[in-house]
């Protein structure tokens, strides 16, 4: 519920519960019966990927963010295969997208501020890890301040 309220307070025109039993016929409404031309996966959890997969319009594609040592499986390839789907991997951690980043939020064009759900010092890293994983608090991003 809160990474939806968040996705809603960041401008998303809808955020649907992945664990409604109604989700597919949801995202048909939404797009007029259509389906998804682009889902993105952040979160690197076989169960998203598939179920992102799975609401695509034909000709969509699957951008994978979220990384995982995990398999990848697309478990309907007839289906993924006749709509002309396709999964395509992303990777923004370069050192030049971290400069986008800083030149973007420099100029006022970017906010992080709401994605930045707590400080801790440099010290606790481990903890600020351990908070992330096993996702207490509901962390976003979590700074480490020396």
């Amino acid at each position: 519920p809160g990474a939806r309220e968040r996705a809603l307070a960041f401008g998303a025109d809808l955020a649907l519960d992945p664990a409604d039993p109604g989700f597919a016929a949801a995202v048909l409404e939404a797009t007029g019966g259509r389906g998804l031309d682009v889902a993105f996966d952040f979160a690197g959890v076989p169960a998203v990927r598939e179920q992102a997969a799975t609401a695509l319009c034909r000709g969509g594609s699957l951008v994978l963010a979220g990384l995982t040592p995990q398999p990848l499986t697309v478990t309907d390839g007839t289906r993924f295969s006749w709509n002309r789907n396709q999964i395509r991997g992303h990777y923004g951690s370069s050192p030049e997208h971290v400069e986008q980043l800083i030149r973007l939020a420099a100029a006022g064009r970017l906010d992080l501020t709401p994605s930045i759900t707590g400080h801790l010092p440099l010290a606790e890293a481990e903890e600020a890890v351990h908070r992330l994983e096993n996702k207490i608090g509901d962390p976003i991003r979590l700074v480490l301040t020396p």
